[in-house]
């Protein structure tokens, strides 16, 4: 059953590499700019994730990823002006591919370490720093400064899927259960614009207080 995960991750990989070419369709850039953000939205995470994990990064040993990522890129450059609404495309694709990393991120970090709260911090990350990296890098809104749920989506899908393994149910069974509480925070986020209570600052204490 674990190997049909990897079908996760290769999903993932499409999906978050075509937010990455849309976001450079919607600064106009050149075809080299549709590649390079594709392949740092799709890889940018994982990266992270197998470094902290101190496990091999995953694409340096399987090129193949790359070359999907760069395939996708090269299809929305030729494609992405057909779309009618291409930032709505681009949410909705992030938010799928997040739920399917999440919940691969979750499954890497828990294989390697056994540990829940390391898998689902590497959920988490898997999910969400792709995303990130190519909103800061592109001037869009990113994750962290947007009101509504995002990475609270990835986080929840992540601890989901660990909570079932450890109650052994059955790891697709886990995958499809966290991937649809994540998809469905997120999409709720998109459709109703679910947040989570904000910050409010108070005023500080007179600087001649007891």
């Amino acid at each position: 059953m674990t190997q049909y995960l990897i079908l996760f991750d290769y999903l993932g990989v499409v999906l978050f590499a075509a937010t990455g070419a849309l976001t450079a369709s919607r600064r106009q850039l050149d075809i080299m700019g549709f590649v390079f953000l594709a392949n740092l939205t799709a890889i940018g995470g994982g990266s992270v994730r197998d470094v902290v994990l101190n496990q091999p990064v995953f694409w340096v040993g399987q090129p193949i990823y790359l070359a999907i990522c760069t395939a996708t890129a090269v299809f929305v450059y030729g494609t992405a002006h057909f779309l009618e609404s291409r930032y709505r495309v681009l949410l909705w694709l992030d938010a799928s591919a997040l739920a399917l990393f999440a919940v691969f991120g979750a499954h890497k970090g828990f294989l390697v370490t056994g540990s829940p709260s390391v898998a689902i911090l590497t959920g988490a990350m898997t999910a969400t720093l792709g995303g990130i990296l190519r909103d800061v890098l592109a001037g869009e809104p990113n994750a962290v400064t947007r009101e509504e749920i995002y990475i609270s989506a990835a986080v929840a899908g992540a601890a989901v899927y660990v909570a079932l393994r450890l109650m052994d149910v059955q790891v697709l069974v886990a995958a499809y259960t966290g991937g649809f509480v994540a998809f469905g925070l997120r999409a709720g986020a998109l459709i109703f614009g679910w947040t989570l209570p904000r910050y409010r600052p108070r005023p500080g204490r007179p600087a001649d207080a007891p």
